[in-house]
């Protein structure tokens, strides 16, 4: 079976060129790491389309003009191919759509971005076992210990910027 990767929005940003934080070994990483997704890995997304809701609020669904716009077009075009992704059904907590009843119940999680969640979820309720795949948000470098405390494996594409971050 393929291993699975779950990809954080600021991969595709940083894939476009459209973040400024990052240099050329950070967007050469996010690259390839969106290719080596796209031939050698299943990519992990919630059925509710939640993800995708996001990618296109970042990404032109057209394939162009970036990497990252060409990496959401073939992910929407693929969904429904299991060799290339898995849909995975999350639960939204009550009253609440940016808390999931798959993420930790955890209170040193409490403060964890409520936007980024959903891939927590994901990750953990695929039966891929995938590695977040994460670009320039220092929120997972500051919860990374915890998340592997509850086997959630994060990928550090850009470790660059994760330096100095306290």
């Amino acid at each position: 079976m393929r291993s699975g990767v779950v990809v954080d929005t600021n991969v595709l940003v940083v894939a476009n060129l459209k973040n400024d934080q990052a240099g050329p070994d950070c967007v050469l990483a996010c690259v390839d790491a969106l290719e080596k997704a796209k031939k050698k890995r299943v990519v992990c997304i919630d059925s509710g389309l939640r993800f995708f809701s996001e990618y296109f609020r970042h990404a032109n669904r057209s394939g162009e003009p970036g990497l990252g716009d060409a990496f959401v077009k073939w992910l929407w075009e693929r969904q429904a191919h299991p060799r290339h992704c898995e849909k995975v059904d999350i639960t939204p907590k009550t009253g609440d759509t940016e808390d999931f009843e798959e993420f930790p119940d955890d209170p040193e999680l409490n403060r964890f971005d409520r936007t980024d969640r959903k891939f927590v979820a994901v990750a953990l309720r695929s039966r891929h076992q995938p590695t977040i795949l994460n670009a320039t948000d220092t929120d997972w470098w500051h919860f990374n210990a915890v998340l592997e405390k509850h086997k959630i494996s994060v990928r550090f594409l850009c470790p660059e910027l994760m330096k100095g971050s306290s």
